[in-house]
């Protein structure tokens, strides 16, 4: 079973909100998930990103792959540290 760390998008029509959770890659977008990770939401200036690192850095460790978008959100939190070239 392929394990990712992706979004699910919560909140109303031209106001979206996000979920980051663990899901099977085979589930649908909005659909079943196995573990919350945290919320991100965009539309606040800045925007408002809350992510339980230690839990996304254990699902990394355990070989969850996240999707791009995800990743991108997880570095923002702090969960994935970059090497700075």
């Amino acid at each position: 079973m392929a394990v990712k760390i992706r979004l699910t998008r919560m909140g109303d029509k031209k106001a979206p909100f996000y979920r980051v959770v663990v899901a099977d890659s085979r589930s649908p977008r909005d659909g079943k998930y196995i573990d919350l990770l945290g919320t991100y939401n965009p539309l606040t200036n800045p925007a408002e990103i809350k992510i339980d690192n230690e839990k996304a850095a254990q699902w990394l460790k355990n070989g969850a792959t996240p999707t791009e978008t995800a990743k991108s959100v997880l570095v923002k939190s702090g969960a994935i540290k970059t090497e700075n070239k």
